[in-house]
Order: structure tokens, then sequence, then C-alpha cells
């Protein structure tokens, strides 16, 4: 299975940007997918996770009301809508996917996912 993220770029604060993870070589709606972040001298952290069933969304605290993630099973891609962006948001953009059972308490957890594709940078100027 191979993951690829696109979308990311140098925007002001407040602007909005679309990450895109189009997925290839695997059954697409058979994965939960997931988002992740890394900034500079940072840990990689969670930002969303969707199942391959529809209303089973998380997100981190940090990005609630700001982000949404969705999902095209017809064309084997997740996005993620970042709206009102803010300098803090600046990282490394990750997505990620797994083919276990939904567990919202575990979705955060990067262990969990079997699947990862190589980062986008998002870059906020305050």
């Amino acid at each position: 299975v191979q993951l690829q993220a696109s979308g990311g770029g140098l925007v002001q604060a407040g602007a909005s940007l679309r990450l895109t993870c189009a997925v290839s070589g695997g059954t697409f709606a058979k994965y939960n997918m997931g988002w992740f972040r890394q900034a500079p001298g940072k840990e990689r952290e969670f930002v969303a996770a969707l199942g391959r069933s529809a209303g089973f969304m998380k997100y981190a605290d940090s990005v609630k009301g700001r982000f949404t993630i969705s999902r095209d099973n017809a064309k084997n891609t997740v996005h993620l809508q970042m709206d009102n962006l803010k300098a803090e948001d600046t990282a490394e953009y990750y997505c990620a996917a797994d083919d276990g059972v939904w567990n919202p308490s575990r979705m955060w957890r990067q262990l969990l996912y079997d699947h990862w594709g190589q980062g986008t940078q998002v870059t906020v100027s305050s």
C-alpha cells in the first residue's frame, strides 16, 4: 500500500489549506485513515482520524472546530481541510492507514497504523 500526501504550502495565519492523501495498492475502503503532524524539534502527534464507516471520526483538541477530515472512497483519497490556520499548526503532515477495528480511544496511537506516506510541509506565518 502506498500513500502520497500533497497540498501543503506557505500561508498566512487565518488562511486555509486542504491536504490530500492518495492511497494505492490496497483496498482503500477497508482502512481507517489518520493524519499526524510533526513540528521541528517536537514529536509526531495525532491530528485527526476517520473510520472506514461514515460517522466515525476523531480530532485532536488543538484542531477541533478548525480542521475537517473526509474521504472519497471512489477516488481512494482522504482529505484534511484546515481552516483558520495558526502559526502553531506549522509542521510536516503525514497520512496513515490502519486496517484494524475502529476504536476512538486508540486512533491517536501511531503504532496502530500499518502504512504511512511521506509528509507534506505546512508553514503558517503569523
